[in-house]
């Protein structure tokens, strides 16, 4: 298992593409950091322009349908934002009852594969 940092409450603001997307997160305290983007850790999907936009608009909408305008759990994975200005983290979303990956979810739904970078 990976060396994790923090969870985070946070509330998804936009969906960009199947891995990105951009979240207001509650630090406590009443304190929040807005409009944060986020690149789903472990996992790759197709781009939306290019050779990929069809699937990649497919990837993206199921993952808008999925935690846009929710609340949410982000488990960062680094401290730091990433050469494309983002942080890693792993999406947990609450379901029946129970959370779910959302990146695991991604990957089950063929939406997007497993990936190591």
């Amino acid at each position: 298992m990976e060396h994790t940092l923090f969870h985070y409450n946070a509330e998804v603001v936009s969906v960009y593409d199947g891995d990105t997307c951009r979240v207001n997160i509650d630090l406590g305290l009443g304190i929040w950091v807005h409009n944060e983007s986020i690149r789903l850790h472990r996992i790759n999907a197709p781009e939306v322009r290019g050779q990929e936009r069809e699937q990649g608009l497919k990837s993206r909408d199921y993952l808008r349908d999925l935690i846009e305008g929710k609340a949410i759990v982000l488990q960062t994975i680094q401290d730091s934002k990433g050469k494309y200005g983002r942080y890693l983290g792993e999406i947990w979303l609450e379901m029946d009852g129970e959370y779910k990956c959302v990146n695991d979810l991604l990957v089950e739904h063929d939406f997007a594969e497993y990936k190591d970078y």
